[in-house]
C-alpha cells in the first residue's frame, strides 16, 4: 500500500487539457474493446453455447447503466478523479480513497498482464529477443508515449482504437455476408449452429457461468470520463460518450459474438481456441492468425497505453485530495503528472518481473487481488449516484443534463446485480479466489482509509463545471 502524503492538500496543479473531441470520441468508441474480446471470448462460447448472446446482453446492460449513472455524475461535475472524486462528496473520503487506490492497483496489474501478452506475441515474430525483454520495450515506448504529453496519449489510442474499431466492423460485415453465402465459396447456414444442439446446450444456468467470464471484458468503458477532464469541454464529450454506450456494446460485442455463433458450430475445438481466427479461416481470409495477432496486439497495447494514463490520473487525482504523496501531483510544463506516471509503470514491471519468476505464487496474488475490483468499482458508482443525485436536485438542478432512467429503481436494482455476481462468484470453483483475495486487498486499503479519514462523511458540496450546450 503506497505511503499516504502529508494531510494538507497539495497545491492545485493544472493538467493539460489537450484532449481533442476525436480523441475523446474515439477513447469512447475503443473503450469497450479489449484483447479480452478477441482471445477471451472463445472460453465462454465453448462454456455457454450460443446463450453466450444473453450472457454478453445481461453483462452490457449492467455496463450500460453503470456508465449512465456515471455520465450522470460527470456531466454535472466533470473531474479526473471521476468517481473516486464522486464517492468523496457522495459517500466519504474514505470511500474515494478505497475505490481510488484499489483501482489504481487494477490498472497497475493489468499493466503487468498486457505487456506480457504483447510480448509473447512479438516473441512469435522475434524469437531471438526474450519475452520480459519485449515486455519492457513495450512499457518504455507506451510510457513514453504517456510522459510527452496528454496530446500524444490522445493520438496513440485514437490511432489504436481506429484500428480495433475497423477490425470489428470488417468483421461483422464479411461475417454477415457468409452467413447468407454472398461471398465466393461459402453457402447459407441459416440457424442451423444457433439451435441445431439447443440454444442452451449446457442448460440456462450456463448463462450466469458465462456471465461471470465475460462481464470482466467490459471494465474500460469508465475511462472517457477520466480522459474527458483533460478535453477542452469536457461536459459535452461526457454526455456524447454516454449517449452512445449502447450502440458501442451491441454491435461491438453482440455483433461479433452473433456472427460467430451464427456462422460457426459453438462446440468446435477452433472456436474455443480463438474465435474470430476461426470465422476467418471460415470465409477463407488468408493469413488470419496472422492478422489476429496484429489486431490483438493493437488491443493490448490501447489497453497498455489506456492503463497506464488511468492509473497514474487517479493518482494524482489522489494526491490533489491529500490521499497519496505530493509528488504524484506534480507536473512537467506541459500538465503531464510524471511522477504519477513512473510510479504507476513501475510497479506493473515489477509485477511482470512476478509473473517469470512466480507466476503460481505472487503473481497469481496481484491476479486474484484485482480480479473483482471491477465489481467493486461499478458498485461504487451506483451508491455514489444514488446519493448524488438527491444532492444535485437540491444544490444545482440545471447541472443535471445526462439523467438516470427511472432512478432511483434501476440503480438500487443494479446495486442487487452487482452484488448477486459476486455471490455466485462466490460458489464458483475459479470465481470464488478472485472474490475473496479482492476483499482481503479492499480490507486492507479499507484500515488504511479509517486511519485517514475515520468515518468521515460526505460534505464537500457539488463542484462546478461547463454545462453541455448539446445534450
Amino acid at each position: 500500500m503506497p505511503q499516504v502524503g502529508s494531510t494538507e492538500t497539495p497545491p492545485a496543479k493544472s493538467l493539460e487539457q489537450g484532449l481533442k473531441n476525436r480523441h475523446v470520441g474515439m477513447i469512447a468508441i475503443g473503450g469497450v474493446i479489449g484483447a479480452g474480446l478477441f482471445v477471451g471470448s472463445g472460453a465462454g462460447i465453448h462454456g455457454t453455447g450460443p446463450a453466450i448472446l444473453l450472457s454478453y446482453a445481461l453483462a452490457g446492460l449492467l455496463v450500460i447503466l453503470v456508465m449512465r449513472m456515471l455520465g450522470e455524475m460527470s456531466a454535472a461535475s466533470p473531474d479526473t478523479g471521476s468517481f473516486s472524486a464522486y464517492a468523496d462528496r457522495a459517500i466519504g473520503r474514505w470511500a474515494g480513497f478505497t475505490i481510488g487506490w484499489l483501482y489504481w492497483w487494477f490498472w497497475a496489474v493489468v499493466l503487468a498482464v498486457e505487456a506480457t501478452a504483447g510480448a509473447k506475441i512479438v516473441h512469435g515474430w522475434i524469437p531471438a529477443l526474450p519475452q520480459w525483454t519485449l515486455a519492457l520495450i513495450l512499457m518504455i515506448f507506451l510510457t513514453a508515449t504517456n510522459l510527452f504529453s496528454v496530446g500524444s496519449y490522445g493520438e496513440f489510442e485514437f490511432w489504436f482504437s481506429t484500428i480495433k474499431v475497423a477490425a470489428i466492423a470488417v468483421f461483422i460485415v464479411l461475417g454477415v455476408l457468409a452467413i447468407f453465402g454472398l461471398l465466393p465459396g461459402t453457402d447459407a447456414v441459416g440457424t442451423s449452429n444457433l439451435a441445431g444442439h439447443g440454444f442452451f446446450p449446457h442448460g440456462y444456468g450456463a448463462v450466469i457461468t458465462g456471465l461471470l467470464t465475460v462481464v470482466f471484458s467490459f471494465m474500460g468503458s469508465e475511462i472517457v470520463t477520466i480522459a474527458a477532464g483533460e478535453s477542452r469541454d469536457p461536459g459535452r464529450a461526457v454526455t456524447k460518450a454516454v449517449n452512445s454506450v449502447i450502440w458501442r456494446i451491441i454491435v461491438f460485442y453482440l455483433g461479433s459474438i452473433a456472427v460467430i455463433v451464427t456462422l460457426l458450430p459453438w462446440s468446435d475445438s477452433n472456436v474455443a481456441s480463438s474465435p474470430y481466427v476461426a470465422v476467418l479461416d471460415r470465409i477463407g481470409i488468408s493469413g488470419a492468425g496472422t492478422i489476429m495477432d496484429v489486431i490483438v496486439l493493437t488491443a493490448v497495447l490501447s489497453c497498455l497505453n489506456s492503463g497506464l494514463y488511468t492509473a497514474s490520473r487517479m493518482a494524482f487525482s489522489l494526491a490533489e485530495r491529500g490521499d497519496a504523496p505530493k509528488a504524484f501531483a506534480a507536473t512537467t510544463a506541459r500538465g503531464v503528472p510524471h511522477v504519477a506516471i513512473w510510479v504507476s509503470v513501475a510497479f506493473g514491471f515489477l509485477a511482470v518481473i512476478f509473473d517469470y519468476t512466480s507466476p503460481d505464487t505472487v503473481f497469481l496474488f496481484l491476479l486474484n487481488g484485482s480480479g473483482a475490483v471491477a465489481l467493486f468499482v461499478w458498485a461504487v458508482i451506483a451508491v455514489s449516484q444514488l446519493r448524488m443525485r438527491r444532492r444535485l436536485e437540491r444544490e444545482a438542478p440545471e447541472r443535471i443534463v445526462v439523467r438516470m432512467w427511472l432512478y432511483p429503481y434501476l440503480t438500487v436494482a443494479t446495486i442487487v446485480g452487482i452484488a448477486a455476481i459476486l455471490i455466485v462468484m462466490l460458489f464458483d470453483h475459479d470465481g470464488r479466489p478472485q472474490v475473496l483475495w479482492s476483499v482481503a486487498v479492499a480490507a486492507v486499503v479499507l484500515i488504511a482509509a479509517f486511519v485517514r479519514h475515520g468515518r468521515s462523511r460526505a460534505t464537500e458540496p457539488i463542484a462546478p463545471g461547463p454545462v453541455p450546450a448539446d445534450r
